[in-house]
């Protein structure tokens, strides 16, 4: 293919890092890309995709989390429901979630991610349209089910998506202002809720407005992106011939080893002989029981208090907001120093300082400590998120062998969504001493799990260079020579 004019020109042979002629060519993913050109695509990205995948993953979250506010407004007593009837309700939704996404994972790649996400968000608000007509305990249970299914591989397939526009040192921030959409999801769903549940006329019990209104602006928003999101960089319509080529360059460069690679099922599961994904779904099991639980329990952790409903749902939103603010810092810091796993260890460390805290006071006689420790639970659950999924596929050049270890890892972390919704008990209730004691436990875990494996990362990337004889970044080789992931002897770990 010719190259376009927005290319420099990089027919010059490359030189040898340490002038020896048997070193290994290091070619800089800068030096064949006008610069210029390239802020301008990115520019395109940032204002084409990632606001309408931000406000997709809004809704999805809304659709997901919105039983935790219902359920201050009177959900178990309309539904006459009792024992631990409200914990088997959020339990059921994440076996599903986990069964079904890899096989939505690898459907999103063989037809693209731009038509299986709306299609699964148009299912999802579907089943929360559907909560307005349920009247007992095995309906909403049903619902829960089908919607743990079209939600599983929403934020795999998304992450995968996102690996298709953007290099690798520049996603972990876009991936932030995407996920922040969680956290804003979640305070605005408090907000939201605070709105509805004062609403005491008309047909209906308030926390069923709630899901007649989320539900019915998601299944609308899904219409709109079925056409609207392109299936990849190098084809969206909105470029020119010459963005298209420079945008599959950069790919080529610095994301992909081939770039919109067809699927190889039975290569992309071979991700699973390398020791380090094992260790990153450790992580994320690690990382799933304090995400879950300040997502699904807010409400509760604050009503201990001692605020009514209203008061209560309202002050969820300042510790949501702060969260989506320190993912944004922490992502941003982590793209500008090329750094990944201290970030997410640092992130760890604030849900296990908000939980010990929250565990170690009185909380009645010292609120605004308690308060405190609240936002460093919302601050410590987002940020590990993000950066564990960027971290290890920034390390995975083959897009097969990406979309099926994310569509693994990410349901897995939201597995343990069972684990939080059975820890939080009724006959806990107003301490949560347990499930307390727990999520901080595996946050304390996942602290030293993160670290472990990002130190050893730094001892193999200094074995390769002596092995090789010559000092190698993870940005030094282009990704198209690194197909063969750690089996390459030009791989270095993006650590």
């Amino acid at each position: 293919m010719e190259s376009p004019k927005a290319f420099k020109d990089s027919t010059a042979k490359p030189q040898l890092e340490s002038g020896m002629e048997n070193d290994p060519v290091v070619v800089s993913v800068g030096d064949s890309i006008d610069v210029s050109a390239e802020r301008s695509l990115v520019w395109k990205f940032d204002l084409r995709i990632l606001p309408v995948l931000a406000v997709m993953y809004l809704f999805n979250s809304l659709d997901k989390s919105n039983l935790g506010n219902a359920k201050t407004a009177g959900l178990e007593d309309t539904l006459h429901l009792h024992g631990n009837q409200y914990n088997m309700i959020l339990s059921i939704f994440f076996i599903p979630y986990v069964l079904t996404a890899p096989v939505l994972g690898i459907v999103g790649k063989m037809y693209g991610p731009n038509l299986v996400l709306p299609c699964m968000m148009l299912t999802f608000g579907l089943c929360t349209l559907l909560v307005v007509v349920v009247y007992n305990f095995g309906g909403l249970l049903a619902i829960r089910w089908f919607l743990g299914m079209s939600e599983s591989a929403f934020f795999p397939l998304v992450i995968y998506y996102l690996t298709t526009f953007y290099r690798r040192g520049e996603l972990a921030r876009r991936l932030a202002i995407f996920y922040a959409a969680q956290s804003i999801a979640s305070a605005f769903s408090g907000l939201l809720a605070f709105g509805v549940f004062r609403i005491h006329s008309g047909p209906l019990a308030p926390w069923r407005y709630l899901f007649l209104i989320e539900g019915g602006a998601t299944v609308v928003f899904a219409a709109f992106v079925i056409w609207y999101l392109p299936r990849s960089a190098s084809e969206a319509g909105f470029l020119t011939e010459a963005e298209k080529a420079l945008a599959f360059t950069r790919m080529q460069l610095d994301s992909s080893s081939v770039v919109n690679e067809k699927l190889d099922i039975r290569d992309a599961f071979r991700i699973f002989k390398h020791p380090t994904s094992w260790a990153v779904l450790a992580i994320e099991v690690c990382l799933g029981v304090p995400l879950q639980a300040v997502q699904l329990f807010l409400p509760q952790i604050i009503s201990r208090l001692n605020y009514g409903t209203v008061k209560t749902n309202l002050y969820t939103v300042a510790p949501n907001v702060s969260g989506a603010v320190m993912l944004l810092i922490l992502a941003f810091c982590s793209d500008w120093t090329r750094w990944r796993f201290p970030f997410i260890a640092l992130g760890f460390l604030f849900t296990f300082l908000g939980m010990i805290i929250y565990v170690a006071i009185d909380p009645v006689q010292n609120t605004s400590v308690a308060y405190f420790a609240s936002f460093m639970m919302t601050w410590g659950t987002s940020a590990p998120s993000v950066l564990l999924d960027v971290w290890y596929n920034n390390n995975i050049a083959s897009e097969g062998k990406r979309v099926v270890l994310t569509s693994i890892a990410v349901p897995l972390s939201n597995l343990m969504g069972v684990v939080s919704s059975n820890i939080f008990r009724n006959q806990d209730a107003p301490k949560y001493m347990p499930a307390l004691i727990t999520t901080a436990a595996f946050g304390g875990a996942g602290i030293i799990l993160t670290l472990a494996l990002g130190v050893w990362m730094i001892y193999d990337n200094r074995r390769r260079d002596r092995k090789q004889g010559t000092v190698l970044r993870a940005m030094d080789v282009p990704t198209e020579r690194l197909r063969e992931g750690p089996s390459s002897p030009d791989f270095r770990w993006f650590y």
